[in-house]
């Protein structure tokens, strides 16, 4: 069973969660970007499909072209419920319009999240702002999952059937 098929995880990632996607270049130094969506990829149900704009993701790409070394962060805004999912094996892939369709949900899903904390839609509209022409896509199967969730078992490998 692939990661993305556990129960547990498969309800939290259904939940169209806030995401930043991280890689290291091969120097180690880190860089990250904001994700506008993501999908599990129907064609291929081990891996994940995570949105970002191009323009922004450019350090990103290009290390994860480099070495295929990637980490989502998935957080639930209300409860600050996280986990990160780790994978080895990255590209980038062609854009399908499912991934253009998939972003709209996203940002209608962040707005409401964010909209119990007072944050203005406007300002989430302009941060998740990406074109369909602007739009790359990242794929990956995710290998590893850790709880992230801010407290003492941050960090913790998760095990089957866990929650974050």
């Amino acid at each position: 069973m692939s990661i993305l098929e556990d129960p547990a995880l498969a309800r939290f990632v259904s939940g169209q969660m806030s995401m930043h996607v991280a890689a290291c270049d091969a120097r180690g130094f880190p860089t990250l970007v904001r994700g506008v969506g993501y999908r599990i990829d129907p064609g291929q149900p081990a891996r994940l499909r995570v949105l970002v704009p191009q323009s922004q993701s450019e350090p990103v790409l290009r290390a994860l072209a480099a070495n295929g070394r990637i980490a989502v962060v998935l957080s639930e805004p209300a409860s600050h419920r996280t986990l990160q999912l780790k994978g080895g094996d990255a590209r980038v892939e062609s854009v399908e319009p499912a991934d253009v369709a998939a972003m709209a949900p996203y940002v209608e899903a962040m707005v409401d999240h964010l909209r119990a904390f007072d944050t203005p839609e406007p300002f989430m509209r302009a941060l998740l702002a990406c074109s369909a022409g602007e739009l790359a896509v990242v794929s990956f199967t995710p290998a590893e999952v850790f709880g992230q969730t801010p407290g003492p078992q941050a960090g913790a490998r998760l095990a089957s059937g866990e929650a974050p």
